[in-house]
């Protein structure tokens, strides 16, 4: 049967195959507009017109099984038809699992990055996708990087709160707000380790620490190196957010066996001024490369419903996905709302653009720990469950992150027992060997409490 679109009509829908477990690229299909029913791919990128030429003669429909798949290295299935096109004659080439179509990476406008791995507009095309098409995508981005039900259990603990000089418009612990916070000296260590006891018996794998400090001074560098080692001593992931660092601190932090050191970006580059006026952009920047320089796992994200424009959401993802490399653990923050600070009276997100940006982040950063953080109290366990569909694979754990709410340990554990999902516990000799601390993982079962 001779396949003749009618282009003319409506324009074709590209799509680039799904991927098989070899990782291997067949091609690109399109429907015909014409006969529905009709798929054919070409070896060639989509465009908006016809391809020069016909579908490639050798190709041909077949049903095989996913060992085939994986053994010949020539199959891919059709996400739409679930059929797998065997191209025969045309030269294989790997593909990355992070992809749009080539239609939706359009050239950088001026002052872009020209080698950033992702446009911004790529990533807004991502945004604009179908809700079902985008977590589709993501779901399978990340079930090629990670056992899709399973989730590490992080514990963040607030070791000197409040009195920070920063102006930062979210925060309830910045000195230039009354929001009922109190500034409080930094806690002992001996506190510290007790409570990161208490968060390894509860089942948690990861522990964070947060001083609300512009950066530290010496003296208290010294006191949180030898918390990081008390962590550490109890098997735990650690990671500290301190504030700026400069190269000699990073240095010693890594001399302390820190796994990962927290600094957010917050927003995009255009947006930030509106929210954050007493540091600037490159100076989160300058830390973070002091960080990744000493050999510490960078944590940076980002926080959504500042008051930002889908664009700058995009251009958050776009700093962040175009890191070298980017980062390891990914937080994504929902605002929440605190009496006193500037944004308390902001609109809600809409929930679903909130999951649509766990999907683009997990999309744009494959191996990245999509950690859901800040404003998990507020959403219901559909909206969460969304959430680990989209690719978040870690979750903060305990009544409080900082000094914000938090859902309680049982409600996660009843949620996690009713999706089905595993408690990932991480291997941290192989982590030491490998430098990744997801590469091996086992897992433990959630059992609610009574």
């Amino acid at each position: 049967m001779r396949w003749t679109p009618r282009w003319t009509r409506s324009p074709p829908r590209w799509w680039p195959t799904a991927p098989t477990r070899c990782g291997k690229a067949s091609g690109w299909c399109a429907r015909s507009p014409a006969r529905r029913s009709t798929t054919r791919c070409w070896p060639t990128p989509p465009t908006a017109s016809p391809p020069s030429g016909p579908p490639t003669r050798a190709a041909k429909a077949c049903r095989v099984s996913w060992a085939s798949a994986s053994r010949t290295g020539c199959c891919r299935p059709d996400p739409i038809h679930c059929l797998f096109l065997c191209f025969k004659e045309v030269p294989m080439q790997h593909a990355p699992l992070n992809f749009v179509p080539d239609a939706a990476k359009v050239p950088p406008v001026p002052g872009q990055n020209p080698n950033a791995r992702w446009s911004r507009e790529a990533i807004e095309a991502l945004f604009a996708l179908p809700f079902n098409d985008l977590l589709f995508q993501a779901q399978q981005v990340h079930r090629a990087n990670f056992d899709a039900n399973a989730v590490q259990l992080s514990t963040l603990l607030s070791i000197k709160t409040g009195g920070c000089p920063e102006d930062c418009s979210y925060c309830p612990q910045s000195a230039r707000y009354d929001t009922g916070v109190e500034a409080e000296k930094l806690m002992p260590i001996d506190a510290v380790l007790d409570a990161a006891a208490r968060a390894r018996q509860n089942g948690a794998s990861r522990f964070c620490m947060g001083a609300a400090w512009r950066n530290p001074k010496p003296h208290q560098l010294d006191a949180v190196a030898d918390m990081v080692r008390g962590v550490k001593a109890m098997g735990l992931e650690t990671c500290v957010t301190l504030g700026m660092l400069k190269q000699e601190q990073a240095q010693q932090l890594k001399d302390a066996g820190l796994d990962y050191y927290n600094h957010n970006l917050d927003t995009a580059p255009e947006f930030y001024g509106e929210i954050i006026t007493t540091r600037t952009y490159q100076d989160r920047l300058d830390t973070l490369g002091h960080v990744r320089d000493a050999g510490i796992n960078v944590c940076c994200g980002g926080i959504v419903g500042l008051g930002e424009s889908r664009h700058e959401r995009a251009g958050l993802v776009a700093e962040l996905a175009n890191m070298e490399p980017y980062p390891d653990s990914v937080p994504i923050n929902n605002l929440v709302k605190v009496e006193g600070t500037p944004l308390a009276g902001n609109e809600a997100l809409d929930p679903f653009e909130f999951v649509r940006t766990i999907a683009v982040a997990r999309i744009t950063m494959p191996k990245a720990m999509v950690r859901l953080s800040a404003g998990r109290e507020a959403m219901d366990d559909a909206l969460q469950a969304l959430c680990f569909m989209a690719g978040a694979n870690s979750i903060f754990y305990g009544e409080k992150l900082l000094t914000t709410d938090n859902p309680e340990a049982d409600a996660d554990r009843k949620l996690l027992a009713r999706l089905g999902m595993r408690v990932e516990v991480q291997d941290h000799l192989h982590q030491a060997d490998t430098g990744h601390s997801h590469s091996s993982h086992c897992h433990i079962d959630i059992t609610p409490a009574d």
